[in-house]
C-alpha cells in the first residue's frame, strides 16, 4: 500500500537518532542531547512535545543546554525544527537569536512500487564495503567528517561501533556502506531498518568525487538491501542543496522539510534578552 502523507509524518516523528555515546539531559516535554566531542554540533536539541507551549518548552531546554555548555567551547546549540511543528519552532528559535543551520526535505518511496531508475550502474572501480571491520568503519566516519563536519571518534568508539556492526547487519537492522576508489574511501552511507521503515542516513560524497554517481550507488545497495529485508518504505532527510534534488529524480516524493537552528548560549534565553528561568513564557 503506498504510504500517506499521515505515515511519512508519522515514520518521520519516531525518527530520532541517540547515538549510545550521547547523554540525555532530564527534561519534561524536550530532548537536549549531549554529543560526544568529535560530533560537529555537541548541543542537540532534538524533539519538542508539539502539546506544550512551545516558546516556554524552548525556554526550559535553553536552560538546560546552557548549563551543559563548556566556557569558550560550546557557544550555540543546534534546535530541530520537526515536520508538522516546524513554524511555531522556527518562530520560537529566531526569537531568540536562531539562525538557520540547515533544512532538510523529508521524502518517502514506496518499495512495494516500481524499482526507481537509478541509472547506469556503477563501473567496476568503484567497491562497496560495509562497515563491519575497523578500518571500513574508520574510512567511514572519516568521509562523513569530511563532508558533514566534526572529526572521527577514537579507536575504541569504533572498536566499539564494529561489535555490534556485524550483528546488526545480518540481522536486518542495517549498517554503514563505504565506496572506494582503488583504495580511497570517497562516499559512506547508512540505513537502519524499523517497523518495515529504511530510514537512509549519512550521505556523503567527498567534494572531489561528486557528479559521478557515487551517491545512486549507494542509494541503490541501500535499497536492495531494505528489500531483502521486508521494508515496505524507505525515508530519507535529505539535504535541499546536494542530495534532495537526486532524490525527487529518481522517485522519492516530498512530504516537507525539517529545519535546524543555531541558537546560541552566550545570552540568556527569551526574545527579550532578559534572564530566563525553566518554564518562562516569551
Amino acid at each position: 500500500m503506498t504510504p500517506t502523507h499521515e505515515d511519512v509524518a508519522a515514520a518521520a516523528a519516531a525518527w530520532v537518532w541517540v547515538p549510545d555515546n550521547a547523554r540525555r539531559i532530564r527534561g519534561e516535554g524536550w530532548q537536549p542531547l549531549r554529543f560526544p566531542d568529535w560530533f560537529e554540533h555537541p548541543l542537540e536539541l532534538v524533539s519538542l512535545d508539539p502539546d506544550r507551549d512551545v516558546a516556554a518548552l524552548v525556554d526550559d531546554a535553553l536552560v538546560a543546554a546552557r548549563a551543559e555548555a563548556v566556557p569558550g567551547v560550546v557557544e550555540q546549540v543546534v534546535c530541530w525544527a520537526r515536520l508538522g511543528a516546524a513554524d511555531a519552532v522556527a518562530d520560537a528559535l529566531l526569537a531568540r537569536g536562531g539562525v538557520l543551520d540547515e533544512t532538510l526535505d523529508v521524502m518517502a518511496l514506496d518499495l512495494a512500487g516500481p524499482p526507481p531508475d537509478l541509472g547506469q550502474p556503477p563501473s567496476a572501480e568503484v567497491e562497496l564495503r560495509w562497515t563491519v571491520d575497523v578500518a571500513t568503519a574508520r574510512d567511514s566516519f572519516a568521509v562523513g567528517a569530511e563532508v558533514f563536519g566534526g572529526s572521527t571518534p577514537s579507536l575504541p568508539e569504533v572498536e566499539a561501533y564494529v561489535a555490534r556492526a556485524g550483528d546488526d547487519l545480518a540481522a536486518g537492522a542495517g549498517g554503514a556502506v563505504v565506496a572506494y576508489l582503488g583504495d580511497r574511501p570517497v562516499a559512506s552511507a547508512g540505513l537502519t531498518v524499523v517497523d518495515g521503515v529504511a530510514r537512509l542516513w549519512g550521505g556523503a560524497v567527498v567534494a572531489s568525487e561528486r557528479g559521478r554517481g557515487l551517491y545512486r550507488t549507494l542509494l541503490a545497495e541501500r535499497l536492495v538491501y531494505a528489500l531483502a529485508h521486508d521494508a515496505r518504505m524507505a525515508l530519507v532527510k535529505g539535504r535541499v542543496e546536494t542530495s534532495g534534488p537526486i532524490l525527487r529524480r529518481v522517485g522519492f516524493v516530498p512530504h516537507g522539510q525539517e529545519r535546524s537552528y543555531a541558537v546560541p548560549l552566550t545570552a540568556p534565553p527569551g526574545p527579550s534578552g532578559a534572564a530566563g528561568a525553566p518554564g518562562a513564557r516569551a
